[in-house]
Parts: C-alpha cells; sequence; structure tokens
C-alpha cells in the first residue's frame, strides 16, 4: 500500500524563500549592531568658586637728603728757585758746512779720445749640430780632405771605432736585452768628447754604449765662420744576438 503525500502539508516547498527572509533578517540585524555607538558618561564636578577682593595698598615716596661730595683739594703751590751761575766754560761752536752743489759750481770738461775706449769681446759658448756645421771635427786619420770628404771620413772612422770596441755586456746576454741604444755627445772647442747621454732599453746597454764613445781619441774641434765651437753629434749603437746559436 502506497503513503501518499499531502501537497499543502510539504515543508520543503518554500524552503529557499525562507530561508531568504532568514538571510536578510540576519543581515539587517548584524548592520544595526554594527552602526550602534555607545557614548562614555563623563563625570564632572561641580565646584563653587569664591572671589575676594584684593586691596592694594599705597606705598609712600620717601625722599631722602642726600649731601653733596666734598670738594677737590687745592692744587699744592710749587716754588721755583732760579740760581743763577756764572758762565765760566767757553763751548765751542761747530760750523757744518753745505755740500749742496749750485750752478756757481763748475764741471770739470774731459775730452774722451777713442783710444780709451776699451771694447771688450764677450766669447759666446755656441753649439752647432754635426749636420749644419760649416768646417766638420777632423777624426785623425782624415786630416787635408776636402769638407764632404772630411765628413764622409768623420762617420767611417765612426763606425769603425764602435765596431772595434763593441762588446756586448755579459749581463745583458744572461737576460736577454737587446736593442737599439742612441748616444748623443759634445766635441768641444778643443776637440775632446764631453757632454756623453743615451737612451736605450736598459741601463746596462746604456753604460757600455756610453763607454764606447767615451774611448773616443782627440779632434780638431769644429769651426763656425772661422771659430772653434762646440759640436753636437749623435750615434746610434745597436745590441743584438742570435738566440739560435
Amino acid at each position: 500500500m502506497e503513503a501518499k503525500k499531502n501537497p499543502n502539508l510539504d515543508i520543503g516547498r518554500n524552503s529557499s524563500i525562507y530561508f531568504a527572509i532568514g538571510l536578510n533578517l540576519m543581515l539587517f540585524l548584524s548592520w544595526q549592531a554594527l552602526e550602534y555607538r555607545t557614548y562614555d558618561k563623563a563625570e564632572s564636578n561641580i565646584d563653587i568658586v569664591e572671589m575676594e577682593d584684593v586691596v592694594e595698598e599705597d606705598i609712600p615716596i620717601v625722599s631722602m637728603n642726600t649731601s653733596p661730595p666734598p670738594p677737590p683739594p687745592p692744587p699744592a703751590a710749587i716754588s721755583e728757585s732760579v740760581e743763577i751761575v756764572d758762565d765760566a766754560i767757553e763751548i765751542e761752536e761747530t760750523v757744518i758746512e753745505s755740500t749742496e752743489i749750485d750752478q756757481s759750481d763748475a764741471i770739470e770738461e774731459r775730452i774722451v779720445s777713442v783710444g780709451d775706449v776699451v771694447v771688450e769681446e764677450i766669447e759666446e759658448d755656441v753649439q752647432v749640430a754635426f749636420a749644419v756645421i760649416e768646417d766638420v771635427p777632423v777624426f785623425p786619420g782624415c786630416e787635408g780632405l776636402s769638407k764632404q770628404a772630411t765628413k764622409d771620413c768623420f762617420q767611417k772612422k765612426m763606425l769603425e771605432h764602435v765596431t772595434s770596441n763593441f762588446i756586448y755586456p755579459q749581463a745583458a746576454l744572461d737576460l736577454g736585452i737587446q736593442g737599439r741604444v742612441s748616444v748623443i755627445f759634445v766635441i768641444d772647442k778643443t776637440g775632446y768628447i764631453t757632454g756623453i747621454r743615451s737612451r736605450g732599453p736598459d741601463k746596462i746597454l746604456q753604460k757600455e754604449a756610453e763607454r764606447i764613445i767615451g774611448k773616443l781619441p782627440k779632434m780638431e774641434p769644429g769651426k763656425q765662420r772661422g771659430k772653434p765651437v762646440k759640436v753636437a753629434y749623435a750615434v746610434p749603437i745597436f745590441f743584438k744576438y742570435d738566440s739560435g746559436s
């Protein structure tokens, strides 16, 4: 036998409407609870303020009679006594004569002759480059040649001198140092070698190059306008070794 349900008595038929009404009611009550404000009741004491009249007393002005300061004492009297003494000592006065010169003083005229004037010639220390010197220094063994031949002979003798005196420093060989050393020196007015300077890759090679140039012989000095002058000369010396041998 099947049980029959009465559609008027179905509880779940309007459950969604009831849920929505209940949810809105709860939201409204929650909003009211959040919006409700309370205020602290501050207790205030009401006191009675009593004011009294303040009476200001008048302070009398008292005038005091002060005596004036005593007058300053009178200045002390100074007695002057004049004593007359006989002038028994004679003082010799010193007469200072004037040393100023006026137009009345005559000036001694002196005629200077040309022979009395001595003109000293100041010798200039001129240094001329080897490339522009009029007469190049004469290397020993190059005497009696023309200017161009003397210049060519000088350079040839210089090369022979460097080659014959060349020694490769052992310290430079051990360290593997090689390169070009430029040596600059001056042949002075007496023909001697001075002012040797060098520039190279290492001090060892520079020292050896300066030693070679220092062994140059005395020469005949170069001349400019017929007068001996200092002549600057530069020579390159190459230090190179064969690493394969």
